[in-house]
Order: C-alpha cells, then sequence, then structure tokens
C-alpha cells in the first residue's frame, strides 16, 4: 500500500507556490511594461502618417513643417515638432526624416529607451 502511495505522488505535475509567484511578478511586468509602451507606438504611427502628409501636400521646408505642426496638434503628437523634421528633395519628391527617442522609467535609475528613425520614401 505504501508503495503506491509514493507512485501516485511522483506521478503529480504542476507548479509549486514559488513558480507561481514567479510567474505572476513576470507577468506584471510585462503587462505595466506593454501598458506604457503601447502609447509610444501609437503615436510613432501617428508621426509617420504626418510625416508623410506633410512630405506629399508640401512644397517649401516651411510649408512641410506647417503641416506637420498642424497634424500633431490634431494627433496630439508631443515627442517631436516640425522643426525637429530634416527636410530634403530627392528629384522631384520631398522626403521628410525625423529621429527621436522616449524613455520609460522601469525602477531607480533603469529606464527603457526607444529610438525612432525613420524617412518617407
Amino acid at each position: 500500500m505504501h508503495a503506491q502511495r509514493t507512485v501516485s505522488r511522483a506521478r503529480q505535475r504542476g507548479l509549486s507556490f514559488i513558480g507561481v509567484i514567479f510567474i505572476g511578478l513576470i507577468a506584471v511586468a510585462t503587462f505595466a511594461i506593454g501598458g506604457q509602451s503601447v502609447p509610444i507606438f501609437l503615436e510613432y504611427q501617428s508621426i509617420r502618417k504626418a510625416a508623410q502628409k506633410a512630405a506629399t501636400e508640401g512644397a517649401t521646408v516651411g510649408d512641410v513643417r506647417a503641416i506637420f505642426d498642424r497634424a500633431g496638434a490634431i494627433d496630439d503628437i508631443s515627442s517631436i515638432q516640425g522643426k525637429d523634421l530634416e527636410v530634403t528633395k530627392k528629384g522631384d519628391k520631398v522626403v521628410v526624416s525625423f529621429k527621436y527617442s522616449r524613455e520609460i522609467a522601469l525602477a531607480g535609475p533603469a529606464y527603457l529607451v526607444y529610438r525612432f528613425e525613420d524617412s518617407t520614401k
């Protein structure tokens, strides 16, 4: 009878309490960082859209920056402004390039830094 009880315990599977705590901490950290990262990526998409609009509608550097600033006011873009854009011409097309970074404070002196760099085609 004693041998059967030992065999059945050996077949049991599952997580220990420490394992559950560890997986819970990882899940909380993932959701916390992910929750702060999603708005950053949504803003990046808005910046790309505004830069593309400025490149297609603007003819001069001032026009491109003004169009970007108006689109940025509508889409609530706060990471970059029209003055931060690099506006060039390739042939007959206006090319708008931008580069910026955003930080998320993790704990103490630790930060998660996103660096974005893109240009219109």
